[in-house]
């Protein structure tokens, strides 16, 4: 009996070598990205009202170098809150603000200086946000009215289509691993990466549905749930940028790919940045790439 006994102690210690194996000899995440600090940045505060929901909204300008009249991006963040001294979306302003390109980088509703509530509205109620940073765009004296478009930011990319298909202002969309597919499907997809470096991918893929299942009944997911892009890009007649990074853990790229082309949106222009991950970063500088930052400032420059 005990030989038994402790030949299956062998056996389950094994077992259990096997299971947390994955978790032992997990890969380290990257580090933080490099970029600049808000602190050593040119901007100017603006305030601009969305009168629609009734709320005041905040964000930072970025002025390039000369009197203008600049072409101009206003970013639509990601989910959750928006911070000011977030170094992706400073690296982006950055630049822009370097190559001729004018910046407006809103406060997220509910965020910073912008009033109202992001957690409970949908991708419609955000739209509105935008539309109104554009309008504000519109009516100062140094920017070109014909160049001005958004750049939408992960989330971001499912809010921009909405925007773009209601306003006539806007000239060019950039979506930055911003998915083309469902919030469910993309949601799963994340699930998946957020379990894999934990155990095996297999079983990975067994308990993301579950877990997916209750996040999709939390306050964040439930205003968006079910949210398919598709029929607002299909809205769409303008120059579009979708920029993905390889082996982003966020978006299922290659899916996300084969749904422009199944809806036959192969006239907007795509690329996809090796290794760049979901930030599309460079992994030997860690900063963004800047392959993808000329690209963008190459397509932008299309539009004037």
């Amino acid at each position: 009996m005990q030989r038994r006994g402790r030949r299956w102690g062998a056996v389950l210690l094994t077992t259990l070598l096997l299971l947390v194996m994955p978790a032992l000899l997990k890969e380290k995440g990257p580090p933080p990205l490099h970029g600049p600090e808000l602190t050593s940045l040119r901007y100017t505060e603006v305030f601009f009202e969305n009168g629609h929901a009734g709320i005041r909204l905040a964000g930072m300008l970025f002025l390039p170098d000369g009197g203008g009249p600049f072409p101009t991006a206003v970013i639509i963040h990601g989910s959750g809150t928006s911070r000011r001294n977030s170094v992706w979306y400073l690296s982006l302003a950055q630049f822009l603000q370097n190559h001729g390109v004018a910046v407006l980088l809103p406060d997220k509703r509910g965020s910073e200086k912008s009033e109202g509530q992001w957690l409970g509205a949908n991708f419609e109620d955000l739209a509105t946000d935008t539309i109104s940073a554009v309008a504000y765009v519109k009516h100062q004296d140094r920017f070109a009215p014909a160049a001005i478009g958004l750049i939408g930011m992960s989330q971001g990319g499912w809010i921009a289509p909405i925007a773009a298909s209601q306003s006539s202002d806007i000239a060019f969309v950039v979506s930055m691993s911003g998915a083309a597919v469902t919030t469910t499907a993309q949601l799963l997809h994340e699930e998946v990466h957020n379990i894999a470096p934990y155990t095996y991918h297999f079983i990975a893929k067994l308990i993301a549905p579950l877990t997916a299942r209750n996040l999709m009944k939390k306050p964040f997911f439930t205003p968006v749930a079910g949210f398919d892009p598709i029929p607002y890009w299909k809205k769409i007649n303008l120059p579009v940028f979708f920029a993905f990074g390889e082996n982003d853990p966020n978006v299922p790229v290659d899916d996300s790919l084969a749904r422009l082309q199944t809806h036959q949106l192969h006239h907007f222009v795509t690329k996809t940045y090796p290794n760049g991950g979901h930030a599309i970063r460079d992994r030997q500088t860690n900063a963004l790439s800047e392959a993808f930052l000329m690209d963008l400032v190459r397509f932008i420059g299309q539009v004037r």
